[in-house]
């Protein structure tokens, strides 16, 4: 297992935590982007469940290669999600951040998948 995968698995993994937890906690940017996006802000305890469910998969999945794999495949679709979200509400500006979220995701499955 490379130093490499293991920073970025944990740097994916510390940002869909800071990520879930915005969502759970809604600060007002938050709510103004959920408007922004057209989603309903009863969705965010979903979207923070799935982020965490998310972390903690990364977490595991250096132990267990296949959780891993699934995490990160199901984070990689998740943010997909996402930025045909931003993409479908037209609001431009905020395609950056799932876009971030998406490489982090995309980074820790490929370097998972790599033959050691």
């Amino acid at each position: 297992m490379s130093s490499v995968y293991l920073a970025v698995t944990i740097f994916a993994a510390a940002a869909n935590m800071y990520a879930a937890t915005n969502d759970f906690t809604r600060p007002a940017w938050i709510l103004t982007t959920m408007n922004k996006l057209g989603v309903r802000q009863r969705w965010l305890a979903t979207l923070g469940v799935l982020k965490l469910l998310g972390a903690i998969g990364l977490l595991v999945g250096i132990a267990v290669p296949l959780v891993g794999i699934a995490a990160s495949s199901g984070l990689v679709l998740f943010f997909l999600a996402a930025i045909l979200t931003t993409l479908r509400a037209r609001f431009y500006a905020h395609l950056p951040y799932p876009l971030l979220w998406l490489s982090l995701a995309l980074a820790a499955l490929l370097l998972r998948l790599r033959p050691a």
